[in-house]
């Protein structure tokens, strides 16, 4: 701050001219995914990243498990993540991508083949998460997949994920999403 700035004390707020800006917190700005905390996602949440670049790459190129998990293994950032989610995550949507986009494409309001690969993919680890990890909560395997979303799709990506997986969410897990 230059000497000729000076702080609004918070008694002088109300008083502020038309247009002008008002002071939040301590001076810092912060914009969405600009973060300048240290990262603390989790290991899942890593782990979900990580999948979705297998995904993509699966996507794109057609290459089997093993050397899209080999390139994905080779990564820094690996060995922050959970290592048996990701295999599950990668394995598991590969694996049974026919039968999860047949409960999908029922929500879809346009052919799957016209998809990103993000939101595909997203929605791929979303659907297999809830079938298949029972453990984690409907609502956060919904959450994480909007985060994924948020970080990786299109402007409104998110938003098409989370209306998707709501009602995708009812055919995977009903008696969880009524007792809501």
């Amino acid at each position: 701050m230059s000497s000729s700035e000076s702080i609004t004390p918070k008694a002088t707020l109300s008083a502020r001219t038309p247009g002008s800006r008002r002071s939040r917190g301590n001076g810092t700005r912060r914009s969405r995914g600009t973060d300048d905390r240290p990262a603390t996602r989790s290991a899942r949440r890593r782990s979900r990243e990580l999948a979705l670049q297998g995904l993509y790459q699966w996507f794109l190129s057609g290459s089997d498990f093993n050397a899209v998990a080999t390139h994905i293994r080779g990564l820094d950032e690996f060995d922050r993540c959970d290592a048996a989610h990701f295999d599950a995550l990668l394995r598991g949507c590969m694996d049974h991508a026919v039968q999860l986009d047949e409960v999908l494409v029922k929500h879809l309001d346009r052919p799957i083949e016209e998809l990103s690969p993000i939101e595909h993919g997203i929605l791929l680890i979303a659907g297999f998460e809830l079938q298949q990890c029972l453990d984690i909560p409907y609502k956060v395997v919904i959450n994480e997949a909007v985060e994924l979303a948020k970080s990786f799709g299109g402007t409104d990506g998110h938003k098409y994920v989370n209306g998707v997986l709501d009602k995708a969410a009812i055919d995977w897990r009903a008696v969880e999403v009524q007792s809501r």
